[in-house]
């Protein structure tokens, strides 16, 4: 079969010919590989640079993605860790991990937005007190996690969803998607007033929101709870040790590890559900197998997923 290989963490993948799949235990099926999208989480378990990573070479990237088992069902289904990722023509799953999907649902649609859409789904869901009327801020808005994120605060009842992000042109179109205000990073004043904030950038950007947001804050003894997801700007910010004490806030995260396992895959199938319903809107582009090398490094606004 073919498949991306990547043979070391400074290297890109290639696609190529590798050894076909064998269940290594009687829980494993042999599904063929339909969709998987190319996210940030893939790319950084690969070059080493997530926690996750577990650092053995060779291995085929690839996190999750939508196959079809051996009966002919439509899956989504998410890997553990594993040097036999989703960037294949086949791959091993471990069914449990997976769920069955609609009949007529578009297979790119759904590799493209799980992963990005999983990510501000599973973090008010499981790891604050969200209900509805809480008034959300989204850091770093205007990328494909933080386009969702908009749009799942607005469908679990947000009153108000404020979408913050550097690009202006981008920002401009977020209130299509569900976005009551869009502000820049040196407008944040204006997101003061907040319940939770979904924070996709974290680095010095979200270290220099901090103290202008609850200075500004009506009541600083309100709660305010700072989820950190993601880390474009950087992986440590600076957090000024006034933030901690001069207002009610707490930061906490949201991925691998401080969720169960057994959390995402509760929260699979209405997400899925969800998404073929065509209540979160999706950007994708489906690119072959073969230009893996190409999509790899490639700068678009679309999410990428690899097709056979």
């Amino acid at each position: 079969m073919r498949a991306a290989v990547i043979p070391a963490s400074d290297a890109p993948p290639v696609c190529r010919e590798h050894p076909d799949p064998a269940p290594r235990h009687g829980d494993e099926l042999v599904v063929e590989v339909l969709a998987a999208g190319l996210h940030h989480l893939t790319r950084a378990k690969a070059n080493g640079s997530h926690y996750s990573s577990d650092g053995v070479y060779p291995l085929v990237p690839g996190v999750d993605g939508v196959v079809r088992d051996e009966e002919g069902n439509l899956r989504y289904v998410v890997l553990d860790d594993t040097p036999l990722g989703t960037f294949a023509e086949r791959t091993l799953i471990d069914p449990r991990r997976s769920v069955i999907l609609p009949d007529g649902i578009d297979p790119v649609r759904i590799a493209a937005a799980m992963n990005p859409a999983m990510s501000s789904w599973v973090a008010l869901r499981r790891r604050v007190d969200f209900h509805a009327g809480r008034r959300v801020l989204v850091l770093g808005a205007t990328g494909n996690a933080g386009r969702m994120a908009i749009q799942i605060a607005k469908l679990f009842g947000a009153a108000q969803v404020i979408a913050a992000g550097r690009d202006t042109t981008r920002l401009r179109t977020l209130t299509a998607l569900g976005a009551d205000e869009t502000i820049t990073f040196d407008q944040i004043g204006r997101a003061a007033d907040v319940d939770v904030v979904i924070d996709y950038v974290w680095g010095e950007p979200a270290a220099g929101a901090m103290i202008p947001m609850l200075t500004a804050r009506a009541d600083r003894a309100a709660p305010l709870t700072w989820i950190q997801i993601g880390s474009i700007a950087g992986p440590t910010a600076p957090i000024p040790s006034a933030a901690l004490r001069s207002a009610r806030l707490q930061i906490v995260g949201s991925g691998i590890g401080s969720v169960p396992a057994r959390d995402f895959l509760a929260e699979l199938p209405e997400l899925a559900s969800a998404v073929a319903a065509g209540a979160i809107d999706v950007r994708a582009r489906a690119v072959p197998l073969a230009r893996v090398a190409e999509a790899w490094t490639a700068e678009t606004d679309d999410r990428v997923v690899l097709v056979p």
